[in-house]
């Protein structure tokens, strides 16, 4: 979809799935006042390969294709896209269940993991039992063909605002963009989880098989050192925050030879890491 066309809602596979209107009474100084609102959904969402139940999520009930494949490429469970034979989504009583179907290979990897970490239950840093365990062994990544114009940036982030009609709505999403060279942003996705809302971003440059060093991500929420190996972990070589970015995050991007922005907004930001991924003034171009 080219970025001129874009229509916030006709990427929603149902725009109703994303949000729902309850009652509400609006309180002022003299007065309360009965109304309805727009609220963000919320579901349970599971994710099982091959019929076994590995990780429990709670997410905005859109775009799980692609919130399944991102998820599984950055926590490792599969390779290559093509590690997914199939994928199949349906709705139970007590929430949504994701089922992949994966390779033989990649299954077994997966069965090995899960018995090192039997008994284990946590979330987003998904059952990790030791401290060596969170941080992975990700190679430090090349620097882009050329800077990229401050201007790219700028002109991602005005965009951004106008690519949340969840949060525009509810106020309660993030979202996770793609932004060309250019500063043009090409998809938008959004989940009440900042990693969910990076994790169907993810999915959809492997769906699309996108050069992830041909371009960077804008994220609306704060930089953890999660979303930063998340990135990384596809191939990302720069990340710009709206909000700020953590002690782990500076450090792996640094490490990792990553671009690392924080506070982006109203023409400004804050680089942590890999500044010379930017031309600042127009002189390498």
């Amino acid at each position: 979809m080219h970025p001129a066309d874009f229509d916030p809602m006709s990427e929603f596979p149902d725009p109703s799935a994303g949000l729902a209107m309850g009652d509400i009474l609006r309180v002022g100084d003299q007065q309360a006042t009965a109304s309805q609102d727009a609220i963000a959904c919320e579901q349970a969402v599971a994710l099982e390969y091959n019929g076994i139940a590995h990780a429990a999520l709670l997410a905005s009930p859109l775009h799980l294709h692609e919130l399944a494949l991102g998820f599984s490429y950055t926590e490792g469970i599969i390779r290559d896209p093509s590690d997914v034979l199939d994928t199949e989504v349906e709705s139970t009583p007590d929430g949504l269940v994701v089922r992949l179907r994966i390779v033989n290979a990649r299954l077994h990897t997966l069965k090995l993991r899960r018995r090192s970490l039997a008994g284990s239950t946590s979330c987003g840093l998904c059952g990790v039992q030791s401290l060596a365990q969170i941080r992975r062994d990700l190679p430090p990544l090349t620097a882009p063909s050329r800077p990229w114009a401050i201007e790219a940036v700028r002109s991602a982030l005005d965009q951004l605002c106008q690519r949340q009609p969840l949060f525009n709505l509810t106020g309660a999403t993030h979202a996770a963009a793609w932004a060309t060279p250019a500063g043009q942003l090409v998809w938008t996705y959004e989940d009440v989880g900042r990693h969910n809302a990076l994790d169907k971003l993810i999915g959809r440059l492997l769906r699309e098989s996108v050069d992830p060093g041909q371009g960077f991500a804008v994220i609306s929420s704060r930089a953890s050192f999660e979303m930063v190996q998340k990135a990384h972990a596809a191939g990302i070589r720069a990340l710009v925050a709206v909000s700020a970015p953590t002690t782990l995050a500076v450090q792996l991007a640094q490490q990792a030879s990553m671009m690392l922005a924080g506070f982006a907004r109203d023409g400004r930001c804050t680089i942590y890491s890999r500044p010379d991924y930017l031309d600042l003034d127009g002189s390498r171009t």
